[in-house]
């Protein structure tokens, strides 16, 4: 184990905005298991296992499933594999899977930005119409 500070679940929880039950749920099904416990059985985080549950978190937003993160965590964890790095025809495979959920993301977020200009149009829509009703009097 390096020494790396580790940091209890509460800690983590403040940190990445998340849940203490969306962190447990991921440890559950596999996508971030805590680096180490306490002789207490608390689970205790890395810096390392921070960014993981960033990746996930920025993942949510654009319907990503459980499956598909897992598919990319792995595909991130293969590529900066300092012990037995991919090489030739495997690491060119690794990096079209990595390019192809590059792709999905960009295409999820333009329709992410469109029905945010929906909604704020709609919102804008909404207070014409109160400002059209304050002034008349009603």
């Amino acid at each position: 184990m390096t020494d790396q500070r580790q940091m209890q679940i509460g800690e983590v929880a403040e940190r990445t905005g998340l849940s203490l039950r969306t962190i447990r749920h991921y440890e559950e099904v596999g996508l971030v298991i805590p680096s180490a416990r306490s002789k207490g059985g608390f689970r205790l985080y890395t810096e390392s296992d921070v960014e993981r549950l960033m990746v996930i978190r920025r993942m949510k937003p654009l319907d990503f499933s459980l499956e598909e993160m897992r598919d990319l965590l792995d595909i991130t964890d293969r590529l900066a594999a300092t012990d037995d790095p991919p090489a030739g025809e495997e690491r060119e495979r690794l990096r079209e899977r990595l390019d192809s959920y590059r792709k999905v993301a960009d295409a999820r977020c333009e329709t992410l930005r469109a029905r945010l200009e929906m909604a704020e149009d709609f919102a804008t829509t909404l207070r014409r119409r109160l400002q059209a009703d304050a002034r008349s009097g009603a």
